[in-house]
């Protein structure tokens, strides 16, 4: 009798740390987070390109995914270089698209890529070109694009640099440049005319907000007028 309840006890306590014959619970498979895209490449127009044709092919290098989702990219034409003036926005699942635009006019583009996900990469390098219109004899020049001070830079100095850059398609063209500056948006005060560099230095007060913008000037008439671009000091 007390073998057989010795036997009944080890028997009990033999169950109770098996934990009664069940499977362990499964591990989760990590979760993959999902990435976006790689920024594609801007191929043609190149930039600052004249195109013979309003008809224009765009063409730009593919971006990779590390989720191997795929593709579709947009495309932006805009008349500026803020893209505030967008002419055509189109998709493509393959890296090129041909889009028919007016003559005769300088555009800016650039493309992002999106995944199958929603996932966007940022968008690339801005370019520009020129569509060639009936017996033009001028171009005018491409928008100015800023250098220094970055828009919003807030600058601890009572003196900055302004620079900028700025190109033409008809490539003998000599530009200048005025410059407008001051605390008025937008500024009315040009404090530099015909400037052949694209640097000038302004003298500043601080706590203040400052406005400039920049016209360029081609020696054929041409003028183009730049947006306003605005900085602080502290």
């Amino acid at each position: 009798m007390k073998n057989f309840i010795y036997l009944s006890i080890v028997g009990l306590l033999f169950i109770s740390c098996s934990g009664g014959g069940d499977d362990p619970a499964p591990t989760p498979t990590p979760e993959v987070k999902n990435v976006a895209p790689t920024i594609p490449a801007l191929v043609t127009p190149t930039d600052n390109k004249l195109c013979v044709d309003n008809t224009v092919a765009f063409q730009w290098n593919t971006a990779t995914d590390a989720n191997k989702d795929a593709i579709v990219y947009q495309i932006q034409i805009a008349k500026d270089n803020t893209f505030s003036q967008i002419v055509k926005t189109a998709e493509s699942s393959t890296a090129a698209q041909t889009i028919a635009l007016e003559k005769n006019t300088a555009y800016y583009w650039r493309i992002k890529a999106t995944d199958s996900k929603g996932l966007s990469s940022d968008y690339s390098a801005t370019y520009k070109f020129y569509t060639s219109g009936d017996a033009v004899v001028n171009h005018l020049p491409f928008s100015p694009e800023i250098v220094e001070p970055a828009i919003n830079t807030v600058l601890s100095t009572t003196t900055a640099a302004l620079k900028w850059n700025a190109t033409d398609v008809d490539a003998t063209d000599v530009l200048t440049y005025d410059v407008y500056f001051g605390t008025s948006n937008p500024p009315t005060d040009k404090i530099k005319e015909n400037a052949t560099s694209k640097t000038l230095d302004v003298q500043l007060e601080l706590a203040k907000e400052y406005f400039w913008k920049v016209v360029v000037k081609d020696n054929k008439g041409g003028e183009t007028v730049g947006q306003v671009w605005k900085f602080k000091t502290n």
